[in-house]
């Protein structure tokens, strides 16, 4: 079976449409029935009453993106399974959001995150991370939509680039309508969309390959499963400290302090639900991530003697998975629409909950001020849809560049860390160090933001230009029947020019090498720039209390303690 040979059926075709089309009725309901999210607080916040599991599930799939699903198969397949390690990221993100930054978030009760940065800081630190966020954003969601479009171009023939384009007009139509309340239950609807696809194409592959054991005897022979590497090297691309360190601080960056998952915590009526949110949340993600990574080692079981992408199968990794699944699931009518529709699932999820949250941004921190007064709440809020309608439009034109970026898997965790490593350094600055003044969090957001850009763009350029590359495990093209070649591995150096050991530092360290310079320069600055005042409690993590009672002496007790940890610390006679 040849790539080009791969077509969808009938049934595939409307399945796929189907599940677009019922996104869509959700996003028709809450938009034209009901209280039309006629409030700034029903759009935003859905009327702050969403229960505990929705808003895990909603959190957890716009957050496993279709690039994160595709890109994890193909990771795995090339690479082996030391991807899974980022179950230890999920759950390291999930005791930083419940001990650290939720508890300021959600007793501030500020829907903008970045009024945070205002009050904490300045206004110019503000506008410095919502620039960020902004670019990010325009960037990122045309990686989102093309990710998936390859799943759908695999199968159809058609233009990924158009299929991109079909797939964001969608998204922006119904999270247009109908704000977070769609996007939370479309998101709903598509887990469940992601979970069967993905138990159904495990089911189905392990079977074609043989059974469970000769999958996994297979991945282990084809040194698939050396997944603990504790080499301290910046360079390891598949490190347990990069994966634990670098894509625990891209977790916390991505979920929590980020305005699409910090919304969505906001949502809820008290902090005990924030909480169980949290866990419910890890508990989903690391859910979906174990069955792409076995996924991945089917993958391998089935083509470790015959790659797809050397016998020019595919053209591309990327399109490792969606060829995956036609070919195992081209037999069964129906079965590749389900799977296509997961993957395009999972992207719809991340672009509206993206939209979503960075129209209510825009229209607090940029529209707002340029109103001569207040608009009523029905005319705020369809200020907010065509806010939607236009950056989604906008975006969705970006998709047309997407060809030749490489493997977006990186490409998006480059442009995560570029942009979200100082973010997430100057809240960290904000909420664990009292003296952190505005001047340290400006300049070391500049720092960190020109450090990371400094070894990202570099990097990328040379991969791009084909200079070196990360090595891959042992791939094969022994069995195909079709293709004279044997067994390659990737160099790391495809030429004679070396670059600088700095540009090879794997890209998972990214997001922390950005945050932990911002925290470290703006400390320094902050301490040739004294100020004799401590910020407020408010705007300090429960975790630092105990220290700012030592400094002042105190010894009472902090009032309206609403999360465990205030308990803990009211039990110990920290407050």
């Amino acid at each position: 079976m040849t790539y080009s040979s791969l077509r969808l059926s009938l049934y595939d075709y409307v399945i796929f449409v189907g599940i677009l089309l019922f996104s869509s009725l959700i996003g028709i309901y809450y938009g034209c029935f009901g209280t039309k999210q006629a409030t700034l607080k029903e759009y935003l916040l859905a009327g702050k009453n969403m229960k505990i599991l929705p808003i895990a599930v909603s959190v957890a799939v716009s957050h496993i993106s279709g690039t994160m699903l595709i890109g994890t198969v193909a990771d795995v397949y090339r690479y082996g399974g030391s991807v899974w390690l980022f179950v230890g990221s999920f759950i390291f993100m999930g005791f930083l959001a419940t001990l650290v930054y939720l508890p300021v978030f959600f007793k501030l009760q500020m829907a903008n995150m970045y009024e945070y940065l205002e009050k904490r800081f300045d206004k110019k630190i503000k506008m410095f991370a919502l620039i960020l966020y902004l670019l990010c954003e325009i960037f990122m969601f045309p990686v989102l939509a093309y990710t998936p479009s390859l799943t759908f171009a695999t199968g159809s023939g058609l233009n990924p680039s158009l299929c991109a384009f079909f797939l964001c007009i969608v998204c922006v139509f119904y999270t247009s309508i109908g704000g977070l309340k769609t996007v939370v239950w479309t998101d709903f609807l598509q887990f469940g969309i992601i979970m069967v696809s993905f138990i159904t194409l495990y089911i189905i592959g392990v079977q074609t390959s043989g059974g469970f054991s000769s999958v996994w005897n297979t991945a282990a022979e084809g040194q698939r499963l050396d997944i603990f590497n504790f080499q301290l090297d910046l360079t390891a691309r598949d490190s347990f400290w990069g994966y634990i360190i670098g894509s625990g601080s891209i977790s916390t960056s991505l979920i929590i302090v980020h305005q699409t998952g910090l919304q969505k915590f906001l949502s809820l009526s008290n902090y005990k639900d924030c909480v169980w949110s949290v866990i419910y949340t890890v508990i989903s993600m690391s859910l979906v991530h174990t069955f792409s990574i076995f996924i991945g080692l089917v993958a391998y079981s089935k083509y470790k003697d015959c790659d797809p992408l050397t016998s020019h199968l595919i053209s591309k990794h990327d399109q490792l998975f969606p060829y995956l699944v036609t070919e195992i699931g081209g037999n069964l009518p129906g079965v590749s629409g389900l799977f296509i529709a997961a993957i395009c699932s999972a992207a719809l999820s991340s672009m509206s909950s993206n939209l979503n949250a960075l129209s209510g941004v825009l229209y607090k921190d940029v529209v707002c001020e340029f109103l001569k007064k207040t608009p009523s709440e029905k005319k705020a809020t369809n200020i907010l849809k065509l806010m939607v309608l236009v950056i989604g439009v906008l975006c969705s034109c970006l998709v047309f560049a997407m060809e030749g970026m490489g493997e977006v898997f990186s490409v998006s965790l480059t442009i995560w860390g570029i942009t979200q490593g100082p973010v997430l350094g100057v809240f960290t600055l904000g909420v664990l160090f009292p003296k952190a003044n505005h001047q340290g969090a400006l300049y070391g957001m500049l720092v960190g933001c020109v450090t990371v850009s400094g070894i990202a763009i570099p990097t990328k350029y040379y991969q791009m230009k084909g200079l070196f590359s990360s090595p891959t495990k042992p791939l094969s093209t022994s069995g195909c029947s079709f293709f004279n070649v044997s067994v390659y591995t990737n160099s790391t150096t495809l030429n004679q020019f070396q670059p600088n050991v700095i540009f090879k530092t794997s890209f998972y360290y990214y997001t922390i090498i950005g945050a932990t310079v911002t925290v470290i320069v703006g400390l320094v600055i902050s301490f040739f720039n004294k100020s004799n005042s401590s910020a407020d409690k408010d705007f300090l993590s429960p975790v630092v209390y105990s220290c700012l009672q030592k400094e002042s002496g105190e010894n009472q007790e902090y009032p309206n303690a609403e999360t465990p940890l205030d308990i803990l610390h009211k039990q110990q006679d920290n407050f």
